[in-house]
């Protein structure tokens, strides 16, 4: 790979490029000749069919060579501006040849091969050996924006034809390919620390954030789009950097050899020969929508002491552990959460001026393709930013009446929570704690009836409510933390759901009413046990006074957790009995089955004003079952018969009004810390290679399943 010749040959015009014509082409771009960015050089390069067939060795060569020589060269940007002028071709007219996709893909496709190997393996934070200030007086660069940076040129053209070419069965591949690049030039933050500081430089995706706001709407519009739609590529169809003969080229051969040590892990080339079309379709809706998450939750920080941008920034409310942090606003988030539904624009209905240009699309089409990826991740996190930061789309999900299309997903994952990440599990979570706050959410899912639960395998469920299945699978959640992961953020989030639904339960379930009551049973138990266990503790003699105190200090602790989560489960139960009791009469079978449970906790200073309520319930039923003159043994059947009776007459004589418990999920001070790991997580997850030793964001040793405790900040 050593020096160029001074003038690179393809052979006669028109006939293809020689093997060795084109090694020549490739030691020149590596090579430390200085091509001019008007040469014909760049033209014959991008034109290549990119056949040669290189070793693992000759591929780390050359990008050595190449990140060595650039420094001199300013190669990588003159490819990024060729890339840029090749996409301004393409959008300059309706019909595109053949020959300029194939430049545009080729050098889309070999810039990202170098520009990750550069990323990887900087050693300077603010990535000087990206080498973009090129000479602006240079010839050929006339038509470059004098006040442009490369990196802002390069990421408008990208972002422009992202967002203004439909993907079509001859451009999906470029898409394709760009969406791929944008990936590797956002990668510079798996580089810097899990907190965003103002010395972090992102040149990338700092330029990005500076796009005019038509560009920016456009762009997240189009990566919704292509999620929903989930566009195919031609069966039949072929792709520039491969041969006649469908062969793989060089940097196929670069992707496959080299991936785990410095390129990306060319997945882009397997939906080529895969004859499976179903992998065809979703690797662009997949990507399109990573490529989404990376952008809508970078946060770029800036110094207290910097000026103040107007109407621009939002600061952090942590201010004791940390200094203040500034952040500017994400244009990206900010669109995504300004959405409207294309079939029903409130604001356009009301006559308001829509202050820009707003993102439109089908909440329905979202809503849909929502249900049906909700097994993948990447789609919970969507999801989750949809619902959280977008009010119209929660409450178009809110008064749909088919629920079950999202929830029934949701529900299923967490009922497989074994096989799920913790971050997973979190999300959904959240998800259903944002969705429990409003009223008529928890009033519809008790109306939806579901004829069947397939894969809850531990019992049959016929003719259950969706409520009921909710607590049945959140109690069953609570239950898996309790003996797996004992994460009290998570208890927190499903006791909070059920809080907030306890008001508006509607025929609950036998077997949900049960597991109800089971779930205090179990609390109480190990309230129970670690009471014990402190008042053992402090009657024995240690040695060691600090050690003592420390113990002391866990079971306290521990203990008042337990405490917080019995009180929750009681005010659950109160919620049902006080505001639900005529329509829920085998929660009242439950509580009368199992009123032992509660019988230790009736004088306890913490939980007795909250079990009288429940004592009250008790003595109105078992006095009315006392009077039932009765041949034979009780049955289920003739239990329930007296309590359905006297639901009917029961008129709360006696209870006690206590306030409803109420939550509500708010983020963080710090999401960033969470979110932008997570975003990142989810990437690698999905094929991304990366140099472990270059990746400062999270822990390298922490499988990528394995969220760090630090990081669960939501």
């Amino acid at each position: 790979m050593g020096g160029a010749p001074s003038t690179p040959r393809l052979g006669e015009a028109g006939a293809p490029p020689s093997p060795g014509a084109a090694e020549q082409m490739f030691a020149a771009l590596v090579g430390e000749k200085a091509y001019p960015i008007s040469s014909e050089f760049w033209k014959q390069l991008l034109e290549l069919p990119l056949t040669l067939q290189w070793p693992r060795d000759r591929v780390l060569q050359a990008c050595h060579a190449f990140a060595q020589n650039n420094y001199q060269t300013k190669h990588l940007a003159k490819i990024l501006i060729h890339l840029v002028w090749c996409l301004q071709e393409c959008t300059s007219t309706t019909s595109v040849s053949s020959v300029v996709y194939r430049r545009a893909i080729n050098a889309a496709y070999i810039s990202s091969i170098f520009l990750k190997f550069i990323i990887e393996n900087a050693k300077a934070d603010n990535w000087q050996e990206l080498s973009l200030d090129i000479d602006k007086n240079e010839k050929g660069m006339e038509k470059f924006p004098a006040e442009n940076t490369v990196e802002y040129f390069l990421m408008r053209g990208v972002l422009n034809y992202i967002g203004s070419v439909d993907v079509s069965p001859e451009s999906c591949y470029l898409h394709h390919e760009l969406l791929n690049l944008m990936l590797v030039l956002m990668s510079t933050q798996l580089c810097s620390g899990p907190s965003p500081e103002p010395k972090d430089v992102h040149p990338f995706i700092d330029a990005a954030m500076l796009q005019d706001s038509s560009i920016v709407v456009s762009v997240v519009r189009k990566l919704l789009l292509n999620f929903v739609t989930r566009p195919k590529f031609p069966p039949n169809g072929s792709h520039p950097v491969f041969s006649d003969d469908g062969r793989p080229g060089v940097l196929q051969r670069v992707g496959s050899a080299a991936a785990n040590f410095v390129l990306l892990p060319y997945y882009t080339f397997n939906y080529l020969v895969s004859s499976t079309p179903e992998g065809a379709t979703s690797q662009l809706a997949d990507n399109s929508l990573l490529v989404l998450l990376v952008m809508i939750h970078y946060r770029k920080c800036i110094s207290t002491n910097e000026s103040f941008p107007s109407n621009n920034v939002y600061m952090g409310s942590d201010t004791n552990d940390k200094e203040a942090l500034v952040f500017h606003e994400n244009p990206y988030c900010k669109a995504l959460n300004n959405a409207k539904d294309i079939q029903y624009d409130r604001a356009d209905v009301e006559g308001n001026a829509q202050d820009g240009p707003v993102v439109r699309l089908s909440f329905a089409s979202l809503f849909d393709a929502l249900g049906i990826c909700l097994n993948d991740e990447s789609s919970v996190l969507l999801l989750y930013s949809l619902v959280h930061g977008n009010c119209d789309f929660q409450e178009y999900v809110l008064v749909r009446t088919d629920l079950d299309t999202l929830l029934m997903p949701i529900l299923e994952m967490l009922y497989n929570a074994s096989r799920k990440t913790s971050n997973q599990i979190y999300m959904l979570l959240i998800i259903l704690l944002i969705l429990s706050q409003d009223s008529t959410f928890n009033a519809s899912v008790h109306k939806l009836v579901l004829p069947a639960v397939p894969w809850y395998h531990e019992r049959l469920m016929h003719q259950t409510s969706l409520g009921s299945l909710m607590v049945v699978i959140l109690i069953r959640t609570i239950k898996y933390n309790l003996s797996k992961l004992r994460d009290v953020y998570l208890h927190t989030n499903c006791l909070a759901i059920l809080a907030n639904m306890a008001p508006h339960v509607h025929k609950l379930s036998a077997y949900a009413s049960q597991r109800l009551v089971s779930l205090f049973d179990m609390l109480s138990r190990k309230y129970a046990k670690l009471a014990e266990l402190k008042n053992d503790k402090s009657h024995k003699v240690i040695s060691n006074q600090m050690e003592a105190d420390n113990i002391a200090d866990d079971m306290s602790t521990e203990l008042h957790i337990y405490t917080d989560f019995l009180r929750i489960v009681l005010e659950i139960i109160n919620a049902i009995l006080t505001y639900a009791l005529p329509r829920n009469p085998e929660v009242v079978y439950a509580v009368l089955h199992r009123q032992e449970v509660f019988e230790p906790f009736k004088n306890h200073p913490r939980f007795n004003e909250l079990l009288e309520n429940i004592s009250t319930v008790l003595d109105f039923f078992n006095s009315r079952m006392d009077m039932q003159q009765l041949d034979g043994e009780w049955s289920v059947d003739k239990v329930l018969e007296v309590i359905n009776k006297n639901c009917r007459s029961w008129r709360g004589e006696g209870m006690k009004m206590f306030t409803q418990l109420r939550f509500t999920y708010e983020q963080e001070s710090h999401p960033e810390e969470f979110f932008i790991p997570y975003a990142w997580r989810l990437v690698l997850s999905r094929g991304f290679s990366f140099n472990p030793g270059a990746i400062n964001l999270f822990p390298v040793e922490i499988h990528l399943d394995d969220a760090p405790s630090t990081e669960r900040k939501v």
